[in-house]
C-alpha cells in the first residue's frame, strides 16, 4: 500500500494492516456488558442454573477480573455470607483492607452511597514500627489496628496469609468480630492453610480456597456487594 493511501486509514486499520491482527470496534460502554455476557456464555446455562442466585454476582465478578474461570469451583461463601455482607454495606461499616491494591481498587462512589469508608494501615508509621520492633508483618499488626478502631467492619485480605492467621487468632480471643471475612491471599506459603483456618471462625466468610486471589479479587468482591447493595436499595425505594 502506499504512502498517501496509508494516511486515509485510522490507527486501528494500520495496525491490521501491520499485524494482521483483527480488532472488534466496541463502544466503551458496551465493553464490561459484552465480557458478563461471555463469561456466562462460557459457564453454560447448566451451572448458571445451579449456582445460588444471590452469589452468583461475586463470582462473575471475580471472573471478570481475573479472566479465571476456576473460580467457579474454588469460591466459597460461608455462614450466611451474602446476608451479612448486605447488612454490613447497609449499616455503613467500614472495609479494611490488607493492602493499598485493594483499597484502592474499591469503587469509592459506591462506598460512599452508604457511607462505607475504606481503610488500610498497612502503610502506617505506628503499624511500621510495630511490626519491626516485634519481627512479624505489618499486615498482622494492621488486622491488630482494625480490632482495636473497628471491632465491627469488612475486613477484606487479598495478599497476606498472615493477616487471616492473625484475625483467626484475635477472634479466637474475643478480640475482633468482623461482620465479614473476605479471604483472597495469593502465594505458595501458608495460604491454602489461612483459608481453611478462617473458616474454623464460624464468621461470614467469602474465600478462594487454595493459592490463587489477590488484591485485585478482594476489590472485585468487595465491589460487587456494593453494587448487590445498591440494587437492592433502589428496589426498596
Amino acid at each position: 500500500m502506499k504512502m498517501d493511501e496509508q494516511k486515509g486509514l485510522d490507527w486501528r486499520e494500520q495496525l491490521e494492516m501491520e499485524t494482521g491482527i483483527h480488532f472488534r470496534t466496541v463502544n466503551p460502554e458496551e465493553i464490561e456488558k459484552e465480557s458478563f455476557l461471555t463469561i456466562k456464555k462460557e459457564l453454560g446455562e447448566v451451572f448458571l442454573a445451579s449456582y445460588p442466585k444471590e452469589q452468583l454476582p461475586v463470582l462473575l465478578r471475580v471472573i471478570h477480573t481475573t479472566a479465571d474461570f476456576s473460580y467457579r469451583d474454588s469460591l466459597v461463601f460461608a455462614n450466611g455470607a451474602m446476608e451479612a455482607a448486605n447488612q454490613a454495606i447497609q449499616r455503613g461499616l467500614p472495609i479494611i483492607t490488607d493492602t493499598t491494591m485493594a483499597a484502592s481498587g474499591i469503587n469509592k462512589g459506591a462506598a460512599a452511597a452508604f457511607g462505607v469508608f475504606v481503610h488500610c494501615f498497612v502503610g502506617d508509621e505506628d503499624v511500621r514500627e510495630e511490626a519491626k520492633r516485634r519481627g512479624v508483618t505489618r499486615s498482622a499488626v494492621s488486622a491488630e489496628k482494625a480490632a482495636r478502631l473497628y471491632p465491627e467492619c469488612i475486613y477484606a485480605v487479598g495478599n497476606a496469609p498472615t493477616a487471616l492467621i492473625r484475625l483467626y487468632e484475635l477472634i479466637r480471643e474475643g478480640q475482633f468480630r468482623p461482620a465479614l471475612i473476605i479471604g483472597m491471599p495469593v502465594g505458595f506459603v501458608n495460604v491454602a492453610e489461612a483459608k481453611e483456618l478462617i473458616l474454623k471462625t464460624g464468621l461470614p466468610v467469602i474465600a478462594a480456597m487454595g493459592r490463587k486471589g489477590g488484591s485485585n479479587t478482594a476489590a472485585a468482591v468487595c465491589n460487587a456487594l456494593l453494587r448487590i447493595a445498591g440494587e437492592k436499595k433502589k428496589k426498596e425505594e
